[in-house]
Order: C-alpha cells, then structure tokens, then sequence
C-alpha cells in the first residue's frame, strides 16, 4: 500500500475542498469546458484553475485543448486506489470488532458459568 500512499494524500486532499468535490459532481454529468465549470463558481479564473490542477495531479479528470477551448472530464477508474484503501480498511475493522464481540461473547458465558451455583 505505501506504493499508493502519496497518490491517496493527493486523491484525499482534492477531494477536501468543496470547489472541487463541486466540479467533480458536475463532470460525473459529462465532460465540460472550464468556462462552462468556472461559471458556478465565484472566484477569479487564476484561482479555479487551481482547483482543476489539483484535480489533475490527484489524476481524478483529465483536461483536453482543442484551439483555444480546454475541455474537462472525469478520468476513468480516478477513485480506485480510495476504494481499495476503503475495502482494506473496512476488513481490518470488521475483523477487529468481530474479534472484539467474541471476546465480549466469552467474557459473558464465563461470567455466567461462575455465577451458576454448583448442584
């Protein structure tokens, strides 16, 4: 996993900001001009192309220049390193809290057994 660790602080970070989470939700729609996204937002041109920098460098879209119009869309298969880490940790957390429910399961039933009177 260490492989991916930078990738995943990049893909952590961009996914951070709410301008970013913004324009990905809109290019899960379809593939759009930077005009056409920077209008949604109130901020100086400079700053949002910023924000699709970040986006590039987390490689969650891609950016496309034909003439003088620079097209946007969502790159394929962007959030699987995120859903690889999710499913890793998500087994390593079930496996501890079953553990930790048959741990507690024991400790009750031998709790139990001492209480019972013996006959």
């Amino acid at each position: 996993m260490a492989k991916h660790d930078s990738l995943l602080d990049l893909l952590f970070t961009a996914l951070g900001d709410p301008t970013r989470r913004a324009i990905l939700t809109r290019l899960a729609q379809g593939e759009a001009s930077v005009t056409e996204l920077a209008a949604a937002h109130d901020m100086a041109l400079p700053s949002f192309m910023k924000h699709l920098r970040k986006l590039e460098q987390a490689r969650l879209i891609t950016t496309n220049k034909a003439g003088r119009i620079r097209s946007c869309a969502l790159s394929a298969n962007a959030f699987a390193p995120i859903e690889t880490w999710l499913d890793a940790q998500r087994a390593l957390w079930t496996d501890r809290l079953d553990r930790h429910d048959d741990y507690l399961r024991n400790l009750h039933r031998r709790r139990q057994d001492e209480a019972e009177p013996e006959n």
